[in-house]
């Protein structure tokens, strides 16, 4: 057997196995770039459905739900972005306080009932007209979102789109209407995903200013 001397060096490494660059290779590319977040304020009143829908998206039970008073915060992922929703109580005495909390938001998302009474229904348009024309949030993307429409009272889109006078109101905003109902979550996040695309628009104009 032929033995090393002193002065003699192993300078040839083994051989790597392709798989082994490979492995290297997949765990050398690093985590994948964040995704982006924007904060966004949900309004709508109450028995609309807002609590409902946020936690259905989070994947939180929905096993007596209390509507929101105050406001409550949560963090909805989505495969390309993620939305801090601030969700703001829609009772008469928190309603009249939701300007206090615009300051910051990337986006609205106003929720209301295509079931519900003409009165209420009536009020809904009122607020919403209101949001609209807001200062601090006129010039934002609005998700508007006709809630219940398994209920046979409710509304279809195009009634709540003329009742509520959204052609000529939000002409040159940048809005999305759409049906929603708990049941139907998919299309929930169809819509959130088009309010998204929004969202990176109005970033990509605000970089390029």
């Amino acid at each position: 057997m032929q033995l090393l001397q002193k002065d003699q060096t192993l300078t040839d490494a083994p051989e790597c196995f392709p798989e082994d660059k490979c492995f290297r290779t997949l765990c050398c590319k690093g985590p994948p770039p964040p995704r982006p977040e924007y904060d966004v304020v949900c309004i709508g009143l109450t028995g609309s459905g807002k609590t409902s829908l946020l936690s259905r998206l989070c994947s939180e039970a929905t096993d007596n739900i209390v509507p929101t008073t105050g406001f409550s915060i949560k963090a909805v992922p989505f495969q390309n972005a993620i939305l801090n929703v601030k969700e703001l109580g829609g009772a008469d005495s928190i309603k009249k306080y939701w300007s206090r909390y615009y300051q910051g938001s990337q986006g609205v998302v106003f929720v209301l009932d295509s079931a519900s009474s003409e009165e209420d229904l009536e009020v809904a348009r009122t607020e919403l007209h209101s949001a609209l024309q807001h200062p601090q949030l006129c010039t934002l993307p609005f998700l508007i979102l006709a809630n219940h429409q398994d209920k046979p009272a409710a509304r279809s889109v195009q009634e709540i789109k003329k009742y509520f006078e959204l052609e000529p109101l939000a002409r040159g905003k940048s809005w999305i209407l759409e049906g929603s109902t708990v049941d139907n979550m998919d299309a929930v996040k169809e819509s959130f995903s088009q309010l998204i695309h929004l969202l990176e628009e109005k970033d990509h104009e605000t970089g390029r200013i």
